[in-house]
């Protein structure tokens, strides 16, 4: 499950949405730009898994509108995505910030959990960062750019300790 699943999934708790509308308010809340060709087989995928039902409304003059509601096993399925980081997810900014920003919907132990997993992460790119460093000997642009990718990630450790006492709470 990737990251747009999860906006989808999130957007439709607030209130069921046909699919035009859903497209839009996770690109005006989030940025991401969403086409046809992945919200609609995940909204199929979703209603087929019983996530979340589909329903038409009538339309003066035009066909029907299919409205997309969340089921409470779709509630069920938000959940365990969020709570769940593997370790390819953890490293990927987009995973980890989507998840981030829906810790209200987690207990403490499972953010504590998903901030674990993105720490691990950035602690193994670190590690490889510092050998391609030492690889990049006498290319300064490419230990310029290596340097300053782990020195993001060590900034975002610092953050996420930082996280980490928000997160323990309620």
């Amino acid at each position: 499950m990737s990251y747009i699943e999860i906006l989808l999934l999130r957007h439709l708790t607030r209130r069921p949405a046909h699919g035009y509308e859903l497209r839009k308010r996770v690109e005006r809340t989030t940025g991401v730009r969403l086409n046809n060709n992945s919200l609609y087989p995940a909204l199929r995928r979703f209603e087929e898994a019983g996530a979340v039902t589909k329903s038409e409304e009538p339309q003066d003059g035009r066909p029907p509108r299919l409205v997309y509601a969340l089921t409470p096993l779709g509630r069920e399925l938000l959940h365990d995505m969020l709570a769940d980081l593997t370790p390819e997810q953890a490293i990927d900014d987009y995973e980890f910030l989507t998840r981030l920003g829906q810790f209200a919907l987690l207990e403490p132990g499972e953010r504590l959990a998903v901030l674990d997993a993105r720490d691990k992460a950035l602690e193994t790119r670190i590690a490889h960062l510092a050998e391609m460093l030492t690889r990049s000997a006498g290319d300064r642009w490419a230990a310029a750019v290596t340097t300053e990718l782990s020195r993001r990630d060590v900034a975002e450790r610092g953050w996420l300790a930082e996280l980490r006492t928000l997160a323990a709470g309620p």
